[in-house]
């Protein structure tokens, strides 16, 4: 949040340096890779990884390699410019769901109490990856599902350019959830 009221203290707008920012806090504990995957679905899922020969292997590796990289970027700016909207507010975090030590998943709660309004709810669904650190894999803000909108936006996408990944890629551009 101090990231946030300095940028609201110095021009009051999201700018690249702003950005930058928000996203150097962002990679190490987001899975910008499983969610863009997740978002592919059945695109990119491990059975249809298994039924490509090598060459189809190699292609699809690129594939969500370009499109986790359009969607860190994509998921960046829409999570800055929610932060802008609501610095200030006051935001209190729960403790995570999952109590077991050996739990894989776990949901986060954080209400954000904007003056006169009741809170907004966001729900951060988190993962462990294979070395034991907890990341990001998902969003429902205000109970609209993020993963559940990008996937169903996919898969609209791959259905126009009749299933030419490349094509959805290049042409991709994220629903923005306005605050």
């Amino acid at each position: 949040m101090d990231v946030v009221a300095e940028a609201k203290q110095d021009e009051g707008a999201a700018t690249d340096g702003y950005y930058e920012q928000v996203q150097a806090l962002l990679d190490p504990v987001v899975d910008f890779r499983g969610f863009a995957r997740g978002v592919m679905g059945p695109y990119a899922s491990s059975s249809r990884y298994r039924s490509l020969d090598e060459a189809g292997r190699k292609k699809l590796a690129g594939q969500l390699d370009r499109f986790s990289e359009t969607m860190r970027q994509g998921l960046v700016r829409t999570y800055s410019k929610g932060l802008l909207a609501f610095g200030g507010s006051r935001i209190e975090v729960s403790e995570p769901d999952a109590q077991e030590k050996d739990a894989r998943s776990a949901s986060v709660q954080q209400l954000i109490y904007k003056e006169g309004s009741d809170p907004y709810v966001v729900l951060y669904q988190m993962g462990k990856n294979r070395d034991g650190d907890w990341k990001l894999r998902n969003m429902i803000i205000e109970n609209v599902n993020l993963g559940e909108i990008y996937r169903s936006q996919f898969e609209s996408a791959a259905r126009k350019y009749d299933g030419d990944l490349d094509k959805v890629i290049d042409n991709w551009s994220a629903v923005e959830i306005d605050t």
